[in-house]
């Protein structure tokens, strides 16, 4: 092949100066990390859809109360009489679905017939005739509405036993949900970041004895730890979020002391040492930059926890008090009568059931669109 080469006649070679040698444009702009990052995250659609309903429930977190004339704390006991209300929706109710209907049962039919004892109106079917000790019993199916006089009225999602507005007092709730999980998180991870860099760039003494105090906290369980918090200075959104905050930090701290003790030897890092890089730039210009992915992950994934946290909390009887309300207090309040009006727990559950999945199923996107090893896939 070389003497091929050598054989070759002079005029198939075009002689070019020094300055006329230059290498070849690139087709395409060079793509950043993050914007690669986010150029597969919008490609993985359920990671779409997911981030759209966050963005959904903390619209309505905010503005849904303001969709209705009720307050979240106004009552409908008097003059007239409603609570437990079921769901009616304008445009809705000619289709059958929350409708304001709903099955009164167990009345004399003699009571039924009667108008002095039975709103006549309201009566869309009689059920299940039936005759207990000479009795003649039935169950009705009425207009709710008209039978308690207020066809004037729309609860959205129904009302409650105090009368209450259930789809305003929902939202207020995610909203204060949404609060104490976001704050809780977000004060978790500036607590974590911070140690956990201290441990992981400086390393002994100073690594050892935060790593002795995060061990003890770990040895405690958790849920103790806000229960106990919560019984000593009371239920109140401040002592919420104090309380998701005593030992939040850990899982980040150590995930950042990990990242710190990966990179702090590497040639770049050891460069800029070399040349009089002050600690704190290394910590934070250097070194941070290459945690970011990890820790925005643990931080999406740690939202649906607090979330759940404060749910238990409040169905044990540990939440917020009157007249604040969340997730977890109206799925407590819910359970009481759940049998008897199972919307009450119907929408609670839906609401937070979704958001859990939404936050989870956006983190896993998170994770494989941050991971430096996919970088430049499609």
């Amino acid at each position: 092949m070389d003497d091929n080469i050598k054989n070759l006649p002079d005029e198939l070679f075009e002689e070019k100066t020094q300055e006329q040698i230059f290498d070849e444009n690139f087709k395409t702009k060079p793509t950043g990390y993050f914007k690669d990052s986010m150029r597969r995250l919008v490609k993985n659609k359920v990671s779409m859809v997911s981030l759209g309903l966050i963005l959904f429930f903390i619209f309505m977190a905010i503005f849904a109360p303001l969709f209705n004339e009720f307050l979240y704390t106004q009552q409908h006991v008097a003059p007239r009489n409603l609570r437990n209300m079921p769901p009616r929706v304008p445009g809705l109710e000619r289709f059958g679905i929350l409708d304001g209907t709903r099955v009164v049962p167990n009345r004399r039919l003699e009571h039924v017939n009667d108008p002095e004892h039975f709103r006549q109106s309201s009566i869309i079917e009689i059920l299940n005739e039936r005759v207990v000790a000479g009795v003649v019993m039935v169950d009705v199916r009425v207009n709710y509405y008209d039978f308690r006089d207020a066809n004037e009225m729309y609860f959205w999602f129904g009302s409650d036993n105090l009368g209450r507005d259930l789809f305003t007092r929902l939202f207020r709730g995610t909203r204060i949900s949404l609060f104490i999980a976001f704050f809780s998180v977000f004060v978790n991870l500036i607590m974590g970041v911070v140690i956990g860099a201290v441990m992981g760039y400086y390393g002994d003494p100073v690594d050892m004895a935060l790593s002795r105090v995060i061990e003890v906290l770990i040895g405690i369980p958790n849920i103790v730890l806000i229960m106990m918090f919560i019984m000593m200075f009371g239920a109140t959104i401040p002592v919420l979020v104090m309380a998701m905050c005593i030992t939040g930090w850990v899982p980040v701290a150590r995930l950042t002391r990990a990242q710190f003790y990966r990179f702090k030897v590497r040639e770049f890092v050891l460069a800029a040492r070399t040349l009089g890089v002050k600690d704190f730039a290394l910590i934070f210009r250097h070194i941070m930059p290459h945690s970011v992915g990890i820790l925005i992950t643990r931080t999406m994934l740690a939202i649906p926890l607090v979330i759940f946290t404060e749910s238990f909390l409040a169905y044990i009887g540990l939440g917020i008090r009157a007249p604040e309300t969340s997730i977890g207090v109206m799925l407590s309040e819910a359970q009481q009568v759940l049998l008897q009006f199972p919307y009450q727990m119907f929408f609670p559950s839906v609401v937070i059931s979704v958001l859990m999945v939404s936050f989870n199923l956006l983190a896993n996107g998170l994770r494989d669109a941050l991971d430096p090893t996919k970088r430049g896939e499609v």
